[in-house]
Parts: C-alpha cells; sequence; structure tokens
C-alpha cells in the first residue's frame, strides 16, 4: 500500500485585530511608592502635614522646646545670677544698651534689671519642665486607674470613678491651690499638685475606651486562650486606648503650663528666685498702667504662643488619630 505525503498547511499569519491592543502588566519597580508599603509612621507623617497652620504649630513648638533646653548657652544673661544682674538696668525699655555691662536689652529689662529676653527662656524652660513633667506623671497615674476600673468592671468600677467624679467636680486651680497652701512653693511641689489635680481627665479617657475595647473579640480570644490578666491589659487594651491618649495628653500639657503660670502669677506657685512666664507677668503687672507694657506683655505672648500652638497640635493629632473624622 502506497502513502501518500500529506501536503502542509499554509502558515497562518497573526494579524492584531486593530481595536485591540497589548497591555503589559505594569510591575512596581524599586524605586517606585507602590514597591515598598508605606509604614504607619509615614502615613501619620503624611496625614498631620496635609494642615499648614498645625505643621507650622508644631515647628514652633519644637522650636520653643529646644529654646528652653539651650536657654543656659544661648541666653544673654543668667537671671539667676545676682552677680550678673544690675539693679541700676532696672525697667530700660526694649533696645536700650547698659552702659555698664554693654549688653543690648531687645526685649527691655524688668524691675530687677534683668534682661527680659534670658529671663523668658528661663521662664519658658521651667514651664515646658513643668508642663511635660505634669502631664507624664498624670497620665502614669490616670491610665492605670482607668485601664484597672474598665477592664475590672463592677463595684471596683463604680468606686474608682466616684472618686474621679469627686476630683472633676472641683475646679483644676481650685484643687492646685490648695495643694500649693498644704504642701508650699517649689517646682517639684508645683508638679506634685498638677498631678493630683490632672490625672482625673485621663482616668475618664482610658476607662471609656477600655470598656469598648473590652467587649471586642480581640480581648474575648485573649481570655478564651488563658493570658493572664496583665498582659490581656498591657498589650492588648492599652496600645487601643493611645489614639485618644495622645490627644488627651497633647492638650492637657497646655492646660498645665496655663495652670502653673496662673498660680505664679497669683504669687503662690514657684519662688521669686525661679523667673517663670507668669511670675514675669505678674512683676510687670503694676507697671502696665506707667508705659512700661514689654515688662508683661512679651511674656505674656511667648506663654499664649506656646498654649495656642499646643492645642493647634493637639487638634492635628485629633483629626489624624480619629479614623471617622479622617474619613469624613
Amino acid at each position: 500500500m502506497k502513502l501518500q505525503a500529506v501536503p502542509k498547511r499554509p502558515a497562518v499569519q497573526a494579524t492584531a485585530h486593530p481595536n485591540l491592543q497589548l497591555v503589559k502588566p505594569m510591575l512596581p519597580t524599586p524605586g517606585s511608592a507602590s514597591a515598598v508599603p508605606s509604614s504607619p509612621w509615614r502615613r501619620f507623617i503624611d496625614a498631620y502635614l496635609l494642615n499648614g497652620v498645625a505643621t507650622a504649630a508644631a515647628l514652633m513648638v519644637l522650636l520653643l522646646i529646644a529654646a528652653a533646653l539651650l536657654a543656659p548657652w544661648i541666653a544673654p544673661q543668667n537671671p539667676y545670677d545676682l552677680a550678673q544682674v544690675d539693679m541700676m538696668d532696672a525697667r530700660l525699655p526694649p533696645g536700650a544698651r547698659s552702659p555698664a555691662s554693654g549688653i543690648t536689652y531687645w526685649a527691655g529689662t524688668d524691675a530687677q534689671g534683668r534682661d527680659l529676653v534670658s529671663a523668658m527662656l528661663y521662664g519658658l524652660r521651667i514651664s515646658v519642665a513643668v508642663g511635660f513633667g505634669a502631664t507624664v506623671l498624670a497620665l502614669a497615674v490616670g491610665v492605670l486607674v482607668g485601664l484597672f476600673a474598665g477592664y475590672a468592671g463592677g463595684r471596683t468600677d463604680a468606686w474608682l470613678m466616684r472618686l474621679v467624679d469627686a476630683q472633676l467636680a472641683f475646679p483644676a486651680v481650685l484643687v492646685a491651690l490648695i495643694l500649693i497652701a498644704i504642701l508650699g512653693q517649689g517646682t517639684g511641689k508645683v508638679i506634685a499638685a498638677l498631678v493630683c489635680a490632672q490625672w482625673a481627665y485621663y482616668a475618664r479617657t482610658v476607662r471609656g475606651v477600655a470598656l469598648v475595647e473590652g467587649r471586642k473579640e480581640y480581648i474575648e480570644a485573649a481570655q478564651v486562650l488563658a493570658l493572664p490578666r496583665w498582659r490581656i491589659v498591657l498589650k492588648h487594651l492599652l496600645p487601643n486606648c493611645l489614639p485618644s491618649l495622645v490627644v488627651v495628653a497633647a492638650l492637657q500639657v497646655a492646660s498645665a503650663i496655663s495652670l502653673e503660670a496662673t498660680l505664679s502669677f497669683l504669687g503662690v506657685g514657684l519662688p521669686v528666685t525661679e523667673p517663670s512666664l507668669g511670675l514675669l507677668i505678674a512683676n510687670g503687672y503694676t507697671y502696665l498702667l506707667s508705659g512700661k507694657y514689654w515688662i508683661s506683655v512679651y511674656p505674656g505672648l511667648v506663654l499664649l504662643l506656646a498654649i495656642v500652638c499646643i492645642n493647634l497640635v493637639a487638634d492635628q493629632l485629633r483629626d489624624v488619630l480619629n479614623p471617622r473624622l479622617r474619613a469624613a
């Protein structure tokens, strides 16, 4: 039987349809933004920088903190050293030059002959130390009380919250005045008074967040796994309370600085040898009607600038850390 060769089929040339185009998959390049996922800190910074006013306020707060920390090196004069203070230079106007020392007082001098620029830098240092120190200590006390009350519940929660309600029933300045009258003057005693006046705000905030988070599934899962209570509270419950705590702490820093200035203005806060911003304002209060405005006005402007900038930072932190406001 003779086999016949099968004829070869003509090669079909592939033609592309005019309306179809081949699309190559877009692969992320090593330098592109999609190649490496952004970290939570990066997303937080990007969201915060969207507000130009809050960004400028944060930079101003950092500048004020740096000026307070570097006060011994950048201040023209040490207001604590009586050997550098000349009573003959008392109440000099801004821009005056001392005939004895040759120092130019760009912001003038106060009634004791101290350079106001130096006094404001040292006063800002005291205000920042008192504000942040009182905030950290009050935050620690309030967090412990609020977490314990929110997680324990029952009678423990009821008794602790009644104590918090009793604390919040009195104005903070009244509580601070009573404690200062009992403890006396001094930086440490002022910080202790501010801690006693402010810890209840943190306890109330943490307790409210802990009650909400304690009903969620991840807390129930941790309890089912028989994890220790301290681990559930510190490693599961506390991290979810931090966004609210950061906002409250930022607001309370401004409140602590303002409260310390109020106590010093009333003459019951820091001693006269430590010129805080509130004490500088009080020293020049009697000279306002005589035309020597700079003794009180300039320290008041520095205090106002610090409080306003801290509040603006706190408002932006609230907007960034609150997912509901961020989604809106």
